[in-house]
């Protein structure tokens, strides 16, 4: 699926919490379902939808995959906005 309505990945409560989190500091999958009631594979597959909508970046550290926001990503959403308040 490429580049899937940001909107939507960011509809989720969940999705949310995690680029809340992101925005603070990078995270592991470990780090980040600390804070949320579902399992970790659930919090990677929110996390797999926020990639897809290239709202956050990931990179290998060693074993650990480090989730981040992707600033550039949030530049459609920003365009989208905007045009509200011009």
């Amino acid at each position: 699926m490429a580049n899937p309505d940001p909107f939507a990945a960011i509809a989720d409560p969940n999705r949310r919490f995690l680029l809340e989190e992101l925005r603070r500091s990078p995270r592991t999958v470990n780090e980040l379902s600390e804070g949320l009631p579902i399992s970790r594979p659930a919090v990677s597959q929110h996390l797999r939808a926020l990639l897809d909508s290239n709202l956050v970046s990931v990179t290998s550290a060693g074993t650990k995959r480090i989730y981040a926001i992707n600033a550039k990503g949030f530049d459609r959403l920003n365009l989208w906005l905007d045009q509200f308040w011009s």
